[in-house]
């Protein structure tokens, strides 16, 4: 319960470590679960002090335990081991310490860890973060790699061997953390998340040696799965032998059974990669030559076709056509002209026959009155009327003789 104080009624430290201690007195056993980091058995100690670490979150608590209880599990249990405790806490009012007092200790075995990890598997599968989906392609030829594994191991000697001697311009920004035990997982995440943070690392290999299943313990741990899912850069996992299958391996780009084969799958080979760029090229220039002869051997037919060996020839052939052609219809056209001129002089003679002009040239004359209207009836006259008279040569003036006109009247009555 919240206790009242203030500045000027504060509470004695005394008071405070005996709340403490009646605030955890409260809490009754529990069972916990770590990893021994810390073994103390002082010869004739009635007591043993431990160590318990949490790997995943970097915590860690004392235990103590009466020596019939560890002696039970000392053949089975040290330094290293992962262990359930029945344990109750204890606050030590003196020093102002918390720590549990157990009174049963059970090693964990690799059955019970492989269960938890199979357990955790599937919870991580059903997020989706071993989905091949979310695996990144790798680079083709990348310019700088991270690389996680232990100061001057195995792992990094292959890793680096291999690397340089398939491509020796390769470069690698290495990081050397713990790679078992209970400093392993929190370094080990830490050194990913640097190098995905750099620009220029183009791949991550996380590499280690083989080991038992507890060595490899931490390649499992949920806080590198998740930390590894979240990288942007692709990872590469290369823990242990073939048979070994950490979760590391689901979650991470690509799976390589060693750190050797890692080297092999991340870097390509300078010598095959040439051996290629040969073969490509050989095929690319016998492509080019194939093309080409085929190119020249559709030339050498175009160029045999009587076309093209004369091509002036049909041009004469039409020619001599064309000429052909236009004799004849010239031929038609003068036959044509020569008979429409011969029709043309007919008709013209025609018509000069039977012109007015011929008839007045025969002798004939035409009488006109004065506004012009032809005389053709002696009644359409009178005595002493001026008329004019046109003959083939021209034209006069006449007057109606009277004697003329009345002879005209009276034979006109007669009739």
């Amino acid at each position: 319960m919240a206790v009242n104080t203030s500045p000027e009624s504060p509470l004695p430290v005394g008071e405070v470590s005996r709340l403490i201690g009646g605030w955890i007195d409260r809490l009754g056993a529990v069972w916990v679960e770590g990893q021994i980091t810390q073994l103390s058995r002082r010869p004739g100690a009635g007591v043993v002090f431990l160590t318990l670490r949490d790997p995943s979150y970097d915590i860690s608590v004392s235990v103590t335990a009466y020596r019939q209880v560890f002696d039970s599990v000392a053949d089975v249990v040290s330094e290293g081991a992962r262990v359930v405790v029945l344990a109750k806490p204890e606050w030590y009012a003196p020093r102002g310490q918390l720590s549990l007092r157990a009174t049963e200790i059970k090693p964990v075995g690799v059955g019970e860890l492989l269960a938890r990890l199979e357990m955790l598997k599937k919870s991580l599968a059903a997020e989706g973060l071993f989905a091949p989906e979310r695996k990144k392609p790798l680079p083709f030829l990348p310019q700088l790699i991270g690389l996680v594994c232990g100061r001057a191991s195995a792992a990094e000697r292959d890793v680096l061997e291999n690397a340089r001697h398939r491509w020796p311009a390769v470069r690698f920004e290495v990081r050397n953390v713990p790679v078992q035990g209970v400093h392993a997982v929190p370094q080990v995440v830490q050194a990913v998340k640097e190098l995905d943070e750099i620009d220029d690392v183009d791949v991550i290999i996380v590499a280690r040696g083989g080991g038992s299943v507890e060595d490899l313990l931490p390649f499992s741990d949920e806080q590198l799965v998740r930390a590894v899912a979240s990288c942007r850069t692709p990872v590469v996992s290369a823990i242990g032998h073939e048979p070994d299958n950490p979760l590391l391996d689901h979650v991470a780009d690509l799976r390589a059974s060693t750190p050797t084969d890692a080297a092999k799958k991340v870097v390509p080979d300078v010598g095959e990669e040439y051996e290629r760029v040969r073969m490509l090229r050989d095929r690319a220039r016998r492509c080019v030559e194939a093309f080409v002869e085929r190119e020249e051997r559709g030339l050498a037919h175009a160029l045999a076709r009587p076309s093209i060996e004369d091509p002036h020839r049909m041009i004469d052939e039409r020619a001599d056509h064309v000429a052909s052609l236009l004799d004849r219809s010239r031929r038609c056209v003068g036959h044509l002209l020569d008979r429409a001129q011969s029709e043309l002089t007919h008709t013209h003679a025609r018509v000069v026959a039977l012109s007015p002009a011929a008839t007045l040239k025969r002798g004939y004359a035409v009488l006109q009155r004065a506004d012009g209207h032809v005389v053709r009836d002696p009644d359409e006259v009178t005595a002493d009327e001026a008329l004019r008279a046109r003959v083939a040569e021209g034209e006069f003036s006449v007057r109606v003789d009277a004697a003329r006109s009345d002879a005209a009247s009276d034979a006109r009555s007669d009739a």
